[in-house]
């Protein structure tokens, strides 16, 4: 392993980081790759992205340029192809083609160590294979698990839904198998590897954050919120992200269903394209937004009074961290994040996947204790403190100071 060098870190107080040198992060897309990438900077790490969007949307989360290359053609015709191959026919040569170009790039620029996300990284590790650190982020369960619940998530609904290829199955436990590290985001996904056999000394929990400033409520939002919770009017339900099966789309059109005229159904977010004729089927019962620029989701979540979150299964859903800063309480699943940071019954409440009705019951009893459900907004307001991308950025560069505890430091 190459050596390490110590290093102070700007703005990070009493910080003293631990760095393995030249950092590459690889990721087809953004995911929260930017995010990070800014912080490490910041903190004075020697990193650069490898992604396929184009520069210029890297300098728009506070990266400097030079510290990004980028694949761009592939960024192209990957979105081209998504549009019209539903069947994913070209999966595989678009996930080598990105891997084998991230392989030269980062052979090129004498990296220590290399952070990768899963589905892109076979190739690039086969090629740094006893040169560098491999690090492999999984954004979701394992994919066994995954796997799982999505084919049972596809028989419940009775329609196809995006579920992952054998391709893809088999490709990511061959990455899981050629990475030093497994990067997970929640208890959920630690435990998912775990259950499969996983080694648990290859195991890393990094749980993500939020951008506290931009989310955080004011006072006069909450007050607002609580004013109208008490004044009786029906509750405001919220949900941000994308539409779709595995976000728990049929729970929510039965749940916005059942209390139809006793709350208000929002959902802020993209439709996927497997649910778009379920969406179609909800129109009267929930308002669906258009996807929102993220300088524009705080206004999203002023709206609302809870939110709502059914899952079935997740790694980390950032809007979760986005909610409760921005005082919402929380109803979401055990398949998440979730039960790492929402305080039951004080900030919100953990819920089993695909019951509806315990959500129902949920908001009719948020619906019939409106002082309790107002104190709720202001425990939100007042207790929570998500962590934000430096604290994340601080738990990278100190990979040894935790493992399951880290939601705890």
């Amino acid at each position: 392993m190459p050596p390490t060098t110590s290093l102070p870190i700007p703005d990070h107080p009493g910080l003293t980081a631990s760095s393995p040198g030249r950092l590459a992060i690889v990721a087809p897309g953004r995911f929260f790759a930017f995010d990070l990438a800014r912080e490490l900077f910041r903190a004075g790490v020697d990193v650069t992205v490898f992604t396929n969007y184009p520069t210029r949307v890297v300098e728009r989360f506070g990266l400097p340029r030079e510290r990004a290359q980028t694949c761009l053609p592939h960024g192209l015709v990957s979105r081209g192809i998504a549009l019209i191959d539903p069947a994913r026919r070209f999966e595989p040569p678009l996930h080598r083609w990105f891997s084998r170009w991230a392989a030269h790039a980062v052979s090129a620029g004498r990296f220590h160590r290399v952070h990768c996300f899963s589905g892109v990284a076979e190739e690039l590790f086969l090629a740094l294979a006893g040169r560098v650190k491999k690090s492999l982020v999984r954004g979701s369960a394992h994919i066994d698990l995954q796997s799982q619940l999505l084919m049972e998530e596809q028989t419940r609904a009775g329609r196809p839904i995006e579920v992952p290829s054998a391709w893809m199955i088999a490709r990511e436990k061959r990455e899981y198998a050629l990475a030093d590290e497994v990067v997970v985001l929640s208890r959920f996904a630690w435990q998912s590897f775990r259950d499969q056999g996983f080694p648990e000394s290859k195991l890393r929990l990094l749980p993500l954050g939020a951008e506290l400033l931009r989310f955080r409520a004011e006072s006069n939002v909450i007050k607002r919120r609580c004013d109208r919770i008490r004044a009786g009017y029906p509750l405001r339900v919220l949900t941000v992200g994308t539409f779709s099966f595995q976000k728990g789309a049929l729970d929510l059109v039965q749940i916005a269903r059942e209390l139809a005229g006793e709350c208000e159904f929002r959902f802020v977010g993209g439709i996927a394209r497997e649910a778009s004729a379920l969406r179609r089927e909800a129109s009267g019962l929930i308002e669906f937004v258009p996807r929102q620029p993220e300088h524009r989701l705080p206004l999203a979540y002023e709206w609302g009074d809870v939110f709502l979150f059914p899952t079935i299964q997740d790694g980390y859903a950032v809007v979760l961290a986005q909610a409760q800063a921005a005082g919402l309480p929380v109803l979401t699943t055990t398949n998440c994040a979730g039960p790492d940071f929402v305080f039951e019954g004080e900030t919100g409440w953990i819920l089993p996947i695909r019951d509806s009705r315990a959500f129902v019951e949920r908001l009719k009893q948020c619906g019939r204790n409106r002082e309790s459900l107002a104190a709720n907004v202001c425990a939100v307001h007042e207790k929570f403190q998500p962590r934000d991308w430096k604290q994340v950025a601080e738990d990278f560069i100190r990979p040894h100071s935790s493992r399951t505890d880290a939601f705890n430091s």
